[in-house]
């Protein structure tokens, strides 16, 4: 009998064999290293970067753990039903902000995963002011939190397969950009994604 991560994995790699799935291509290192190097010069150079333009000249590559395929792991979205009496519609959650503020988010479902041997969920959102469902909002906190990585989480961006099997790359975990840039408004992320192991893979302090 296969366990539930090896038949994920398999289910995945199916996924990407057959023409016309719409999973996305799973990334592998150099991959996350072109996704990095892209990244700092978004940072940099982009009139759209958070960095303040008189620092974006002088801005430093971003730190990053090193690459670890350990932080690579399949996961299934469980999509979650409604609680609106009467409807279907996913629930709408508020989650508070680095501003004070709090931020409506639609409650798309849950994926489950194992990671380093333990079974974990995350909850995923799109923006309750968006239409567009195709990119799942992925915030999580981990217990490098507060010490390695900013202390209110770091985020995941999925995009919304067919199949409900997604490639969940810790190594692509990033910052929100009020660690950059204080009047950004970031949505922190909710109780039930707060994973109790430290995530050491992508973006840090």
């Amino acid at each position: 009998m296969l366990s539930g991560a090896k038949s994920l994995w398999l289910s995945l790699m199916l996924c990407l064999a057959l023409a016309g799935c719409s999973a996305p291509e799973a990334p592998n290192a150099p991959d996350v290293a072109a996704w990095r190097a892209e990244k700092d010069r978004y940072m940099r150079e982009s009139p759209e970067s958070p960095v303040p333009a008189e620092a974006r000249a002088a801005f430093p590559p971003l730190p990053y753990y090193p690459i670890d395929e350990a932080y690579r792991v399949p996961a299934s979205l469980t999509v979650g039903s409604g609680t609106d009496a009467g409807t279907n519609r996913p629930p709408v959650l508020e989650l508070p902000t680095s501003t004070g503020l709090r931020r409506r988010m639609i409650q798309v479902g849950t994926l489950k995963f194992t990671l380093k041997g333990r079974p974990l969920t995350l909850s995923a959102f799109v923006d309750a002011s968006t239409k567009d469902v195709r990119r799942l909002f992925v915030p999580f906190g981990d217990l490098t939190n507060g010490s390695e990585t900013y202390p209110g989480g770091r985020y995941l961006d999925l995009d919304r397969t067919a199949t409900g099997i997604y490639d969940l790359d810790f190594n692509r975990a990033y910052h929100p950009f009020c660690v950059f840039n204080a009047a950004y408004d970031c949505p922190y992320p909710p109780r039930e994604n707060r994973l109790q192991l430290p995530v050491r893979a992508g973006e840090r302090l």
